[in-house]
């Protein structure tokens, strides 16, 4: 039997359960019946038992058929202000993959560290190259962009065969894939599982993650994190062992074509708007209070490339080409919201937080590295999203109980990026499977790499949190 099938009859058994059994001690019947809803929900997420978005409409069914919250309410918690972020963000995304303008951006960097110096240096410049893309688009799209580039460098160093699996050409292809993981990170919109963590503090605990305190910590992570990455796979690959033509690779990326007017004048736009994120909570007091969010920002600057024309007769972006935005991922976030939203009403999550109480005995440390240890072995196996959605809430019952107040950060924000920390498997990220798909990776070479990675990410995603969290 599959895991999907399995997963397709222990989701709705476990909620039967709890509407033919009495709630255990403590629990209201209404909280009973929505940790049978947060198991079903979560086995259907982790099996992909149907579809993910499907799965998130099942807040409206059973919160008010079960007396926890109306239809009116389930509804309006479907929705929050970080959906605008996200949108916002797809369609700025959107606008550079329409104008070519990730390309140039990729082109840029390859020069500028990649066409000189050895094979390593080479694989470096290809990683941070997607790492950068992959704060501004997704991870998987960021890996449709660089990895043509990455197989046009590898046919232009002379590779023999289509398949090749040695040095450089499987360490490319897994360069790509681990940088576009690690780079979405870095950013809010890097992910849409970085804004439904930020979504979930902000609903369940009133923790506010701005765009800016987001990338205070994962940037770092990301800088330290691709140069890492990149040792490993050159280790686990023996790249300095293999010969490669990297003169010939840096022919074949060579790029003279002149700038466009669209990408000329998408580039201040995009400026502006991560100005304008970055000096968010310096503006925000001089305007109506909660009027002016990451959100709003991302909204101006979404109609701003509906009205400003790119230079050739048509605007920088038509609703033909923002209708590609990620309406799935949006409405399968608001289904992870509805569902925290239930965990409070029926006061699931407080006698969740209270169960988890005797962890209070235990060094936060410890509590925090053996969460982003489970929350990094659950994403190997379950979708990024998935996973975010439902660990994202039992963390922020346990922080609550354990009293952390603004301290919350130092168990929250670690979960909320280990939720993207999966390296091992070929299925495991978008990223993953587009590099396996090149024929160019074995399999117990990118085990082994991921592995590795996954182990240290552990110790650098909690102390890099607790170090900044030090700081500031």
């Amino acid at each position: 039997m599959t895991a999907r099938r399995i997963g397709l009859i222990v989701g709705p058994l476990a909620f039967a359960i709890t509407l033919l059994t009495p709630a255990p001690g403590g629990m209201s019947a209404e909280a009973w019946l929505v940790a049978g809803l947060v198991v079903w929900m979560a086995a259907w997420w982790m099996t992909e038992a149907i579809p993910l978005t499907a799965t998130a409409l099942l807040p409206f069914i059973w919160l008010p058929l079960g007396g926890v919250m109306t239809a009116r309410d389930t509804a309006s918690a479907y929705y929050a202000p970080i959906l605008f972020l996200l949108l916002g963000g797809a369609f700025i995304a959107l606008a550079i993959e329409r104008t070519g303008l990730h390309r140039r951006l990729s082109l840029a960097i390859l020069k500028a560290i990649g066409t000189s110096g050895g094979q390593t240096r080479l694989l470096l410049a290809f990683m941070i190259s997607a790492a950068i893309l992959s704060m501004l688009i997704s991870n998987t799209s960021t890996a449709l962009i660089m990895m043509p580039m990455a197989l046009a460098v590898l046919a232009g160093g002379g590779a023999e065969q289509a398949a090749e699996t040695e040095g450089l050409y499987g360490a490319l292809p897994m360069g790509i894939a681990f940088a576009a993981t690690i780079g979405g990170l870095g950013t809010i919109v890097g992910s849409p599982t970085n804004g439904i963590a930020v979504a979930l503090l902000d609903d369940m605990i009133g923790l506010q993650i701005s765009f800016a305190d987001w990338m205070v910590f994962g940037l770092p992570i990301v800088i330290i994190g691709v140069p890492l990455a990149a040792l490993i796979i050159s280790r686990v690959q023996q790249v300095a062992s293999h010969p490669f033509d990297v003169a010939a690779a840096r022919n074949a990326i060579d790029d003279h074509a002149p700038w466009s007017s669209a990408e000329k004048r998408l580039v201040p736009i995009i400026a502006i708007t991560f100005a304008l994120w970055m000096s968010r909570r310096w503006v925000a007091p001089y305007l109506p209070e909660n009027s002016w969010t990451d959100g709003t920002i991302a909204i101006i600057a979404s109609v701003a490339l509906f009205l400003l024309p790119d230079g050739t007769g048509r605007p920088m972006l038509k609703w033909s080409e923002a209708d590609r935005a990620p309406w799935d991922v949006i409405m399968m976030f608001g289904g992870g919201l509805a569902l925290a939203a239930g965990m409070q009403a029926s006061g699931l999550a407080e006698w969740l937080g209270d169960a988890l109480l005797p962890l209070e005995a235990v060094p936060l440390a410890i509590v925090a590295l053996a969460i982003v240890a489970m929350v990094v072995l659950i994403t190997e196996f379950a979708s990024n999203v998935a996973t975010a959605s439902a660990i994202i809430p039992v963390v922020a019952s346990l922080a609550a109980a354990l009293g952390l107040g603004e301290a919350a950060i130092l168990l929250a924000m670690p979960a909320a990026l280990a939720a993207s920390w999966g390296f091992i498997l070929p299925a495991g990220t978008g990223p993953n499977a587009i590099a396996w798909s090149t024929g160019h990776l074995k399999i117990e070479r990118l085990v082994q790499a991921g592995l590795v990675l996954d182990l240290i990410g552990i110790g650098l995603i909690v102390g890099m949190v607790w170090l900044i969290a030090g700081i500031a």
